[in-house]
């Protein structure tokens, strides 16, 4: 059927959709030329990923495009659409921060991710940063040496940080607005690079203190300064035009890519980020996806993008309204220079790690298909229970896709029959699950694990039979140690040890840890709300009312015993405030 359906393939640019044989839609992928690409696939060897996905590839789709722009945008649209499982670039769930300055009358700075540019037009966002530490710590900073407004809400009276000197009582005094604005204009040029406002801020609070003989102080701005100073030192280039910029440079080998981007704002290198994965599409389309699933994401655009001369920056600056250029010589060509050093040089670092985890994971699971005889295994859904002291009861479900564990699909079950017992709880979960996948029409995994012996297998099993659902499905047991011991097999039922020394051991561990944590977590999660919301229940003085604020206010016991009286009296009497203390302090 594929060698006919490839004939009929024309030589032009385009979208191809692969589905398994379940129909379901397992990569998303384009071409300037949709019959030699879909050809390579079935007409080349192939190895690691791409190995991988042919060999689970049953049917194909292909959309024809007028352009190569329209073929890029299609891509990005069908990913967000299927969310196939191969293309895991495009459903990569990492993203920036970013710091925003907001549009209130009395402005905040905020770290945000993924902001949304249609509500946030009136705002200022600067970004995108490395991380969420580094955009802390600039707004830290900059909210001890300007006193800002940090509560969402006025307040009814001055709060801690206008008694210290970091906020000027927004809720209580009328503050002059030229006062307010000429600290956001400060800001706004700090945050587009003009650091000399800063540090000069700094330098003359550094010598009031001084004079006023408050050495403590002084030397608290003297460390910001030192810290400004020396991040100003490292964040050096070459060039010096104040633009935001963002530098993209690659390295590949041995079928694997290795990506580093830098980025600069206000003419200094803020940081870099690093990614290396194995190709599935060829290195062109590798890289052009990979910079579109950026700029998709991230709607904070610089100024230019310096970028090898493999990219299509045509394609890109008409899909994104960016400048795209491959600069072949001066201080931009160093910097692009700059950025292929870094990508080699992860490449060599990560390289060993990457390729000896993806071989074993392959190993792993051709083992467990060899051990349970199931020709293809590729998403597992693993369940735990955690009924800890017989109350409370709750159930996980963690998903591994390819060996890799895909969080996305993570469920959390909580039991509705709170009595410690297990196999009804495993009854509960296994048809919640499945009538759901049933209704929805939800991906169907190639394998379930439950974590118990024969009889959890059994209720498994038989619930599957009701829903008239054939999904193999395992379990894995302990050994007195705790450690992963047995792996019960398929019909007719099977003990099958597993060596200790395998990959397949190794995978199967970290397969039950994850589902372990995630259901302990959850589980902890619940009891502590239970036991909390139990311990108001007995408190005199504490009805519903006082109760549902106190929960929602703060949640555990930890924060109750970490609040003052005073915080305590802002929802109840003194009196009661004062017993409840004391009656949490005593509570274990």
């Amino acid at each position: 059927m594929i060698d006919k359906k490839l004939a009929l393939v024309p030589h032009k640019p385009g979208c191809y959709l692969m589905k398994d044989k379940k129909g379901i839609i397992i990569y998303v992928g384009k071409s300037k030329n949709l019959k030699n690409r879909l050809t390579s696939y079935f007409k080349s060897s192939h190895t690691g990923k791409t190995a991988m996905l042919v060999r689970d590839i049953y049917d194909f789709e292909y959309i024809i495009t007028s352009s190569e722009l329209e073929s890029l945008l299609l891509e990005i649209n069908l990913i967000k659409k299927y969310d196939p499982k191969y293309n895991i670039l495009l459903r990569d769930d990492k993203s920036y921060p970013y710091i925003e300055v907001t549009n209130e009358k009395v402005f905040r700075l905020l770290v945000v991710r993924n902001p949304n540019i249609k509500k946030r037009r009136d705002t200022k966002l600067f970004g995108p940063y490395p991380n969420v530490t580094a955009a802390r710590n600039v707004v830290d900073m900059i909210n001890r040496i300007y006193p800002l407004k940090k509560c969402k809400h006025y307040e009814k009276k001055e709060c801690l940080y206008y008694h210290i000197g970091q906020c000027l009582g927004y809720c209580t005094k009328n503050i002059d607005k030229e006062v307010i604005d000429n600290m956001k204009h400060e800001i706004i040029s700090f945050l587009n690079g003009n650091h000399s406002i800063i540090t000069d801020k700094l330098k003359s609070l550094m010598e009031m203190y001084s004079n006023k003989l408050e050495f403590e102080k002084a030397l608290e701005y003297k460390k910001m300064l030192d810290y400004i100073n020396v991040t100003l030192e490292k964040q050096k280039v070459e060039l010096d035009d104040n633009l935001n910029r963002d530098i993209i440079a690659y390295y590949t080998e041995n079928n694997y890519l290795s990506m580093q981007m830098l980025f600069i704002r206000g003419g200094k290198l803020l940081d870099h980020n690093s990614d290396i994965f194995p190709m599935i599409d060829n290195l062109e389309e590798e890289i052009m996806t990979y910079i579109s699933k950026f700029y998709d994401k991230h709607k904070i655009k610089p100024h230019e993008v310096i970028v090898p001369d493999i990219v299509d920056k045509e394609v890109l600056k008409q899909a994104f309204g960016i400048n795209f250029i491959t600069p072949i010589k001066g201080k931009k060509k160093k910097m692009l220079d700059l950025a292929l050093e870094n990508a080699k040089n992860y490449f060599n670092e990560q390289m060993t790690l990457v390729s000896r985890d993806e071989e074993r994971t392959y190993e792993a699971l051709v083992e467990l298909e060899n051990a349970l005889g199931i020709d293809k295994i590729r998403r597992i859904e693993l369940f735990d229970n955690s009924n800890l002291f017989g109350s409370f009861n709750v159930s996980g479900m963690v998903v591994f896709i390819n060996g890799k564990p895909y969080k996305n699909d993570y469920r959390k079950f909580k039991i509705t029959n709170d009595v410690n017992d297990d196999y009804g709880t495993m009854r509960e979960v296994i048809y919640r699950r499945y009538f759901r996948v049933l209704k929805d029409n939800l991906e169907r995994p190639d394998l379930i694990i439950v974590d118990g012996g024969i009889g959890q297998l059994n209720v498994a099993r038989e619930v599957l039979r009701e829903l008239d659902m054939d999904i193999p499905t395992a379990g894995l047991k302990k050994n007195d140690k705790h450690s992963t011991n047995e792996l019960v097999g398929l019909d007719p039922i099977q003990v099958i040890e597993v060596d200790k020394k395998s990959n397949l051991f190794l995978l199967l561990t970290k397969m039950q840890d994850e589902v372990h944590n995630y259901t302990i977590s959850y589980h902890r999660q619940i009891r502590s709300k239970g036991s909390l919301s139990s311990i108001l229940d007995n408190i005199e003085g504490i009805g519903e009312v006082r109760k549902n604020k106190l929960l929602k206010k703060y949640h555990t016991i930890s924060r109750m015993k970490d609040a003052s009286i005073e915080e305590l009296c802002e929802i109840l009497p003194k009196d009661i405030a004062i017993k409840f203390k004391d009656f949490l302090l005593e509570f274990d």
